[in-house]
């Protein structure tokens, strides 16, 4: 499947690029950013073409991944869509939700594939905890904890503009609600969402299966702080996400791997781009609620 690049910055070049390169089933075919020069250094990197116009790479390719800020990304998918090409995105799917349900619409109109790289679910260690737990009934409570120290100092991703606006909730938020949504199920309502320090929110969820969860969520933690974890309580007992040693480019590499399949079966992938659209209407509700917590 000939695939292209739409982005040039640290996140493409860390993760995306490597990982398309490198994938044995794909054909990398070039790049377009933002910035031509960029894209001319990163396409030389691996040895593809480096495109002026976007238009132009989507004419080449039956497949685009999109490395840009949320923002952009929603409106270059739907243009992808309309012209059947299958996607591979980045979380979170948009940063609103007439953006995000964009996106699934036209991926849906134009019946392409869609995977999104939330990161936990192409890990093999947490996929099959996931999995697992998914069919264990009985669970009472989660806690998930996602801190990050983005913003504790310098980093190829700390001056990200809508990281900066948007915080935790929209960065890392989507980590724990891909975690926690196909073991709890849906969540019925953001119960409540008030600030703690800097970017870090706390929100309570109820979940249509029963379960309550809380999540805490920060790009400011010390460093010394900072970690994932994600705990069930339940009628079996208690049990904690598990870590992986594996990291962006494996993850991408299955990623990958899973629109392969969801392009040869027909079946949409979990992570698709409806599955993003709620974890986005999610986030917004929780947005809502911590507006008022401002008030």
């Amino acid at each position: 499947m000939r695939i292209g690049l739409l982005g040039t910055g640290p996140w493409a070049r860390a993760a995306y690029a490597p990982a398309l390169a490198g994938h044995g089933s794909l054909d990398f075919v070039g790049v377009w950013g933002r910035r031509p020069e960029a894209a001319a250094e990163l396409a030389a990197e691996h040895d593809v073409r480096a495109y002026d116009d976007v238009d132009a790479l989507l004419g080449d390719v039956d497949a685009v991944a999109v490395a840009l800020p949320p923002v952009i990304q929603a409106e270059l998918a739907v243009r992808a869509a309309a012209a059947g090409r299958h996607l591979l995105l980045d979380k979170p799917l948009a940063i609103g939700v007439a953006e995000g349900r964009a996106v699934a619409e036209a991926a849906e109109r134009a019946r392409v594939a869609s995977v999104v790289f939330f990161t936990t679910r192409f890990q093999p260690e947490p996929e099959a905890w996931i999995g697992e737990h998914a069919a264990t009934p009985g669970w009472f409570t989660a806690r998930a904890q996602w801190l990050g120290s983005l913003f504790a100092g310098a980093g190829p991703l700390t001056d990200s503009p809508w990281r900066r606006e948007k915080g935790a909730l929209w960065d890392v938020g989507p980590h724990a609600l891909s975690v926690l949504l196909p073991v709890l199920g849906d969540v019925r309502r953001v119960a409540a969402a008030v600030h703690g320090p800097a970017d870090t929110v706390h929100l309570v969820l109820e979940h249509a299966g029963g379960a309550s969860s809380t999540v805490t969520l920060s790009l400011t933690a010390p460093s010394a702080a900072a970690g994932a974890d994600v705990e069930l309580r339940g009628e079996a007992g208690v049990t904690l996400l598990p870590r992986s040693a594996d990291g962006a480019v494996p993850a991408l590499t299955r990623a990958a791997d899973a629109l392969l399949t969801a392009v040869r079966t027909g079946r949409a992938h979990p992570c698709d781009a409806a599955f993003a659209l709620r974890v986005t209407e999610i986030l917004a509700e929780a947005e809502t609620v911590l507006g008022k917590d401002v008030g």
